[in-house]
């Protein structure tokens, strides 16, 4: 049975790491050979100890980025398999051995997932609905992208896969990135799920990280 590696990138996430990891054992336990990555990027409030406490392995990544924090994850990561959650309990946790086991059903390398197949009411304010849909639909323009949600952050994936994408952001466009590289190289899917609403602060900054998503497509694309 293959091991999966779940990774998950922190910043200050005391409230609400040890639920995540707390969903990713109740989902695994008994059920696949698996590792927690928490990925931390300076956190200055309990995430570590809280992390390690719940049976973590905690990666500690001075240099800060999404994409740099998942990049470190995947480098340790041991399992055939990679998951990726955030870690703020929006994701379900609970799907990573059906979306595991899809990969072989479905003959897939890689799965992306659709928030907004399963959206709780309030999980996702306008204006980020809003900068999701422009990105989305730019990928889909400039890369014949076909899915959804280009922005989700969830993935279920073959580690093998990893020699033949060409990941060069170390920013939130790096969400946007492996999905453009993975439906291009590999044999790529995306499924919907449920997404609830975050635990702790918000963190993401629409206007800022949705503009510099939208220049790193077409620097990316010419």
């Amino acid at each position: 049975m293959p091991r999966v590696s779940v990774v998950i990138p922190t910043m200050n996430e005391e409230a609400s790491i040890g639920l995540v990891i707390d969903e990713v054992r109740s989902a695994l336990e008994g059920v696949m050979p698996y590792e927690v990555l928490v990925v931390d990027t300076d956190s200055r409030d309990r995430t570590r100890e809280i992390a390690a406490g719940k049976g973590a392995s905690v990666v500690q990544e001075p240099r800060r980025g999404y994409g740099r924090a998942y990049k470190s994850g995947f480098e340790r990561a041991t399992g055939d398999i990679i998951a990726t959650l955030d870690a703020d309990m929006t994701y379900p946790a609970l799907e990573i051995p059906k979306l595991a086991a899809k990969l072989d059903s479905d003959g897939l390398d890689f799965i992306t997932t659709d928030r907004f197949a399963g959206m709780a009411k309030g999980a996702m304010s306008a204006k980020h609905r809003l900068g999701n849909k422009v990105l989305s639909v730019s990928a889909r323009v400039l890369f014949r992208v076909k899915v959804r949600d280009s922005q989700s952050g969830m993935w279920v994936f073959r580690k093998s896969i990893l020699d033949r994408l060409t990941l060069e952001s170390d920013g939130m466009a790096m969400s946007e990135e492996i999905k453009i590289e993975a439906f291009e190289k590999v044999r790529a899917a995306e499924v919907p799920i449920s997404y609830r609403v975050r635990v702790g602060e918000v963190k993401l900054q629409s206007w800022k990280d949705g503009i510099g998503n939208l220049r790193f497509l077409f620097k990316k694309r010419f």
